[in-house]
This record gives C-alpha cells, structure tokens and sequence, in this order.
C-alpha cells in the first residue's frame, strides 16, 4: 500500500490557503494519482524531495519507478523523457533551476519540438523549474529562460504568476499533448501574500489565454510571472496618487501568446506598457510590440514602451542585482510617462 499523501497535499482539501509551491506540488499528486502514465525526473527528486521541496514525500508514496533521481546530466535525462512520451507515458522532468536546462537545449529543439513535424507523433512532456532573480542566486540560479525556446515551433511555454494559475496551468500542461517548458518564479514560491484558497474539485487552466488581472481605461500593462506583482503595485500607486487607471494584463502562457486580448486592452486604452524580468534585448517585449502594431496601431495614442531587466547577467552583489531587475519606480515612471504624453 502506498505511504498517506503527505500533509502538505491536503491543505486544499481541508479548505486551507496554499502557496505557490504547494500548488505546484499538489498539481504534480493530483496528476500522478490520476493517471499512471505520468512520472517525474530529475536531480535530488527522491530522497530528498527536491531543492525546494516541491516532491517532498513524493517517493515514499509513488515509489522509485515514479519518482526517479537522476544523474547530473540534463540532455541525456530528458532525452530519456522523449523516449518515455513516445512510448506512451507522461514524464515530467524537473530541472532543478531552469539555468541548467541549456545540456538539453539539442534535444528540446531539435528532436522534441519538431516531433508531430516529422510524423513521429505526439510527445506529452513537461519540463518544469524555478527561475528568476531576486534571491542573489547569481548568475548560474536566477535566469529567465524562455526566449531562448520562444521563436523554436512545436514548443509551448507558460510562465504563471498566481497559485491557482501555477496549479491549473501545470494540470493542463501535463495532460497537453505537446512538450510544454513550465516556468516557475522562484520568489512566488513561498510569498505569504500568494498564498490561496484553491477549489477542493480537479479544475484546468486553458494553455494560450491571457488573465485580466486588474481593469483599467487609461494605459495597459502586459506581464507575466514576478513582473504581475510589480505592475499591480505600480497601478495601484498612479491610482492613488495620479489617478491613472492600469490595465494589467497577465499573459500566464507567452507560447502561444494570447494575441486577440492584448490588442483588445490596447483598443480599449490606447497606451501599451510591457514589463518582464527577462533582458531587454531580444525580450518578450519586441515580439508583443510588433504584433500590437500589425493589429492595433491606429488604437495606439502614445509610443510603446518596455521595463526589462538590463542586458548583463545576473548579478551576485545585492546592490547591482537590484539595479539589474526591474524595480517599482521604473514601472510607475513608465506609466506616468505614457499616460501624460
């Protein structure tokens, strides 16, 4: 028989508030006890539940066939995966921080995502982990990594920013037929303010559409994961004190991106700020801007703009790494500059 679902795993059921990293970890235990199909990998998963223990009693409950360790090696564990998908399962591979899935950057792109292309059939594969910065991770644990498999087709990319999203976005993922890099914000894993009640029932969340996260008439802020947060503190400081009125649009899933409600926020208030934690250059922030320009333009009142991380690495020294990421007085200088031009 197997172990109890640890104690973690039932806070929902109980009616109790989760965090973001329970949600994830509840989505994992719901859909492992679903269907059987479905298995995880990855390094230090087992034993030892995970670096931040998103698998924590994962093992003694689903055993070792379902909850694999793996060497340290990304591109052969994932390439594993691949093999596991086609024969029918659902693996799920755990990079334990997003930075290190560049071994598997081959494999991903080359082999997995062109799958359906070359007639090889589906492959139902989640890579998933922690990324971003603010924890002085330096640069080897505090990547954003999505624009380097945005422009690769077959791929789908989500990147949530609230508990109830992270739980039914990694639900769907999992049962997505396509190969799906989950990102998690590392930072939104334990904040008390994320902190939610979910429903007791099994629920999804749609891969591709985009959350109105606040309305608003004056000026449209679209972001996702930490940067979510950031804007929302960012309206609800000009509305106090300017009273400018922000839309923040959470994307939730950047590929595919949700084209038709972002021109219809811009439509609607005629401004467009982007934010992301990325780096600036060749950020998610360019791609939204053309694409608003292609469907939008004549709704546009004032220029585009973007608040981004600077293009350097990430650094280590508490000071510069602040001065790296996007801060609150960068998105409200930004709106208040839009919304008075």
């Amino acid at each position: 028989m197997p172990a109890a679902p640890p104690d973690h795993l039932t806070r929902t059921r109980r009616g109790e508030a989760v965090t973001f990293l329970e949600a994830v970890s509840e989505a994992l235990f719901e859909e492992m006890t679903r269907d059987d199909r479905v298995f995880l990998m990855g390094e230090d998963i087992g034993a030892y539940g995970g670096a931040f223990k998103v698998t924590k009693g994962f093992l003694d409950h689903f055993g070792a066939s379902r909850v694999i360790d793996t060497p340290i090696a990304e591109g052969g564990f994932t390439g594993a995966a691949a093999g596991a998908a086609h024969m029918g399962l659902r693996p799920v591979v755990e990079m334990q921080f997003m930075d290190f899935v560049s071994p598997a950057y081959d494999v991903l792109t080359n082999y997995i995502a062109t799958s359906r292309y070359r007639g090889a059939g589906p492959l139902p594969l989640v890579v998933r982990g922690p990324v971003g910065g603010g924890n002085r991770g330096g640069p080897f644990h505090s990547q954003n990594v999505e624009m380097a498999f945005f422009h690769t087709p077959g791929l789908k990319i989500v990147y949530p920013s609230t508990a109830y999203d992270a739980k039914g976005l990694l639900k769907a993922a999992i049962r997505d037929d396509d190969p799906v890099i989950f990102e998690e914000h590392k930072g939104l894993y334990r904040a008390p303010h994320l902190r939610e009640v979910l429903p007791d029932e099994d629920y999804l969340v749609p891969l591709g559409k985009a959350r109105r996260a606040r309305e608003g008439t004056d000026l449209t802020i679209v972001a996702y994961g930490s940067s979510v947060h950031l804007s929302m503190q960012a309206a609800d400081q000009v509305q106090h004190e300017d009273g400018v009125s922000v839309e923040v649009l959470d994307l939730r899933t950047l590929l595919p991106l949700d084209d038709e409600a972002i021109a219809d926020s811009v439509r609607r208030t005629g401004r467009l700020l982007v934010v992301h934690e990325d780096t600036r250059t060749g950020g998610i922030a360019g791609e939204i801007a053309i694409r608003v320009c292609e469907r939008a333009f004549e709704w546009l009142d004032a220029p585009i703009l973007r608040v981004t991380a600077i293009d350097a690495p990430v650094p280590y020294s508490a000071p510069l790494e602040d001065y790296f990421l996007p801060q609150l007085a960068d998105v409200v200088t930004a709106v208040r500059y839009l919304a008075g031009y």
